[in-house]
């Protein structure tokens, strides 16, 4: 039977991280988790939530003095031309997708520290490392997830093990916008080399094998999941 471990999922009310809490929960482990806004009825399969902003405080109350893993799952995605954003846009997603998770992080640090297999994941996106246009801000912000990954997983190793995802487009509410008729649904799929969206299970099954004693020998990656639309051309 599997060791019940301490997760702390940011981001737990929908899509990837919503998906990522279920699948440990599942699996027996205990989580605690945070939302954007807090939900109406402020639980989700028992779990209470805490409202967390990338631009606020971070307290969680209740953590237990060990955390076993770390995930951090909110994001953006809002695609303009690159003449139609100005500084301050670059600037507030960078706040949600690094600053937000630089205070997790610092916040989750001592209790990470006394575990014996402790793990962090976060999320960049496939157009980190394949440019697309109009992806200027988000490609930003998420490039310096990946630099920040590496960095962290050189300064902390071997203690506690930092891997980043880097996802292709994935049927997830943020995504809605790019998702919201049949024809656009069709045309995503059709230019994935596996010819269709990600779903939450396929990003959120590589989150929990990260967290997991299986993945131990395994740290400063950023793993593409992503239909093979970052390396294949067909």
């Amino acid at each position: 039977m599997m060791d019940s471990k301490n997760y702390l999922v940011i981001g737990g009310t929908s899509g990837i991280g919503l998906r990522t809490m279920q699948l440990l929960l599942d699996e027996g482990h205990q989580v605690w988790a945070t939302a954007h806004s807090t939900p109406e009825n402020e639980r989700h399969d028992g779990i209470p939530f805490t409202t967390f902003h990338a631009d606020g405080e971070l307290n969680i109350p209740n953590l237990p003095d060990q955390l076993d893993g770390v995930v951090y799952a909110p994001g953006t995605i809002d695609l303009k031309p690159f003449h139609r954003i100005n500084p301050e846009d670059f600037v507030a997603d960078y706040t949600t997708n690094v600053l937000g998770l630089i205070k997790v992080i610092h916040y989750a640090l001592p209790m990470l520290k006394k575990s014996t297999q402790a793990s962090v994941v976060m999320f960049s996106t496939v157009a980190v490392q394949h440019g697309f246009p109009f992806h200027s801000k988000v490609a930003a912000s998420k490039g310096a997830v990946e630099g920040l990954c590496r960095s962290l997983a050189a300064e902390y190793a071997p203690a506690i093990r930092f891997n980043c995802i880097a996802p292709s487009l994935t049927d997830t509410p943020l995504a809605a916008g790019l998702l919201n008729t049949e024809a656009k649904r069709e045309a995503n799929a059709a230019r994935n080399p596996m010819k269709r969206i990600g779903t939450t299970d396929d990003v959120a099954n590589m989150a929990v094998f990260l967290l997991s004693d299986k993945s131990s020998w395994i740290t400063g990656q950023i793993l593409a999941v992503d239909g093979g639309a970052s390396t294949l051309k067909v």
